[in-house]
C-alpha cells in the first residue's frame, strides 16, 4: 500500500494494529524517498505509521535491502509499470522469501507486465504497460496446506492436497520434500496440469529429525516445529531471523510454547534449536498469530491435552480452520 500511494496525488497516512507498529518498514521507505517520494516514518524504529506526501512516483534505480522481507520489493515491482519513468530494482544484502518475489513476477505476467532481470538480484518491469483484467486462477495456499500434510506426518496416515502444483513457485510448497526428509512417502504433481501433494507416513515407521535451513519458507516453521516435537531426536531450523518481525515474534514464542510443551529449546538469533523429549499436556498461548494456533494445533492431535488459548485468531486467513481439522479421520 505504501508504494502504491506514491502513484497517487495527495497526502495519505497508513496506521494499524499495536503489532504493525512494531513491525519495520524503514527498508522500503528509505529507497522510495532514493526515488525522490516524500515520505516520512512517524513511528518509533522505523515502523509505522507512514505518512506519504504524493506526486506521482518518479523512476531511476533503487537499491532495497532484501534482509527482512521480501514484500517491499514485491510492492514496489508491482508499482513499477505506472511509475513516470522506467523503474529499476535491485535487492541488495541477504535476500530472504525469495520465492515469493518470484512468484509476483509471474502473477505480474499473467496480468500482463513482464519483467526482465540480471539474475535474481536487478529487476525491470516493463515500463508503460498496463494490467488487465479478467478471470484469474488463483492456485491454492501452500502454507495452508502444510498444517494438513504436516497431520498425517504426526498421526501416520494420508494427505493429499489437490490444488498446489509440484512446481509451484510458492517456497511453502517444497514442506513436502522437508517431511520425505523426516521419513514420509511423497508424490508430486500426480494430478492433471501438475497439481497435487500427497504424504503418507506408515504409523510404524519413525519421524526422523530434520537440520534445514528455512530462508525461503519461513512460514511454515512453526508447523514444522509441531511435526519435529514427534521425531525421534533433535531437530534445527536455521535462517529464520525474520520471524521476528511477523504477527509475533515467532521465535521468541515457539521456543516459549515448545518449552511448555516439554521440549529442550535453544533460540538463537537466526535459528531455533529442539529436543523433543516426550509431548505434555499444556495451554498454548497463541500471541494474536493466526500460525501460532494452527501450529500448535498440530500438537494436540498427536497428545492430546493441547489446549489452544484465543483459537479465533486464525480468522484472519483461514477462519474455518478448527472446522476442517475436525473433519480429518484417522
Amino acid at each position: 500500500m505504501t508504494s502504491f500511494l506514491c502513484l497517487g496525488q495527495g497526502s495519505f497516512r497508513l496506521d494499524g494494529t499495536a503489532r504493525m507498529r512494531q513491525r519495520p518498514i524503514d527498508d522500503l521507505v528509505d529507497g522510495l524517498r532514493d526515488l525522490g517520494v516524500r515520505v516520512a516514518i512517524e513511528g518509533e524504529k522505523g515502523c509505522p505509521p507512514v505518512r506519504v506526501d504524493a506526486a506521482g512516483l518518479p523512476g531511476g534505480r533503487v537499491k532495497v535491502s532484501g534482509g527482512k522481507s521480501s514484500q517491499y520489493i514485491s510492492g514496489l515491482m508491482m508499482v513499477a509499470p505506472y511509475a513516470r519513468a522506467p523503474l529499476e530494482v535491485e535487492v541488495v544484502g541477504e535476500f530472504v522469501s525469495q520465492p515469493y518475489v518470484e512468484l509476483t513476477l509471474r502473477t505480474m505476467a499473467d496480468l500482463g507486465v513482464g519483467t526482465t532481470s540480471d539474475g535474481n538480484r536487478l529487476f525491470r518491469p516493463t515500463h508503460g504497460a498496463r494490467y488487465r483484467g479478467g478471470n484469474y486462477a488463483v492456485e491454492g495456499d501452500a502454507t495452508a496446506s502444510s498444517y494438513f500434510l504436516a497431520a498425517a506426518a504426526i498421526l501416520g496416515g494420508r494427505a493429499v492436497v489437490t490444488n498446489v502444483r509440484a512446481d509451484s513457485p510458492q517456497g511453502d510448497a517444497a514442506f513436502a520434500k522437508i517431511l520425505a526428509r523426516m521419513g514420509c512417502r511423497v508424490r508430486m504433481g500426480f494430478l492433471a496440469g501438475n497439481y497435487g501433494i500427497e504424504v503418507i507416513r506408515d504409523p510404524a515407521a519413525p519421524l526422523e529429525p530434520v537440520h534445514v535451513d528455512l530462508n525461503d519458507m519461513p512460514d511454515v516453521a512453526q508447523t514444522l516445529a509441531a511435526v519435529a516435537l514427534f521425531a525421534r531426536g533433535p531437530s534445527s531450523f536455521i535462517n529464520i531471523a525474520n520471524l521476528r518481525i511477523k504477527e509475533t515474534d515467532r521465535l521468541k514464542a515457539l521456543a516459549a510454547e515448545l518449552t511448555r510443551l516439554g521440549a529442550k529449546v535453544e533460540e538463537g538469533p537466526d535459528y531455533l534449536e529442539l529436543d523433543p523429549g516426550t509431548p505434555r499436556e499444556a495451554v498454548i498461548e497463541t500471541y494474536d498469530d493466526h500460525r501460532m494456533a494452527m501450529a500448535m494445533a498440530l500438537v494436540g492431535l498427536g497428545r492430546p491435552g493441547v489446549t489452544i488459548d484465543n483459537p479465533s485468531c486464525v480468522a484472519k486467513t483461514y477462519p474455518h480452520y478448527f472446522d476442517d481439522l475436525k473433519r480429518l479421520r484417522r
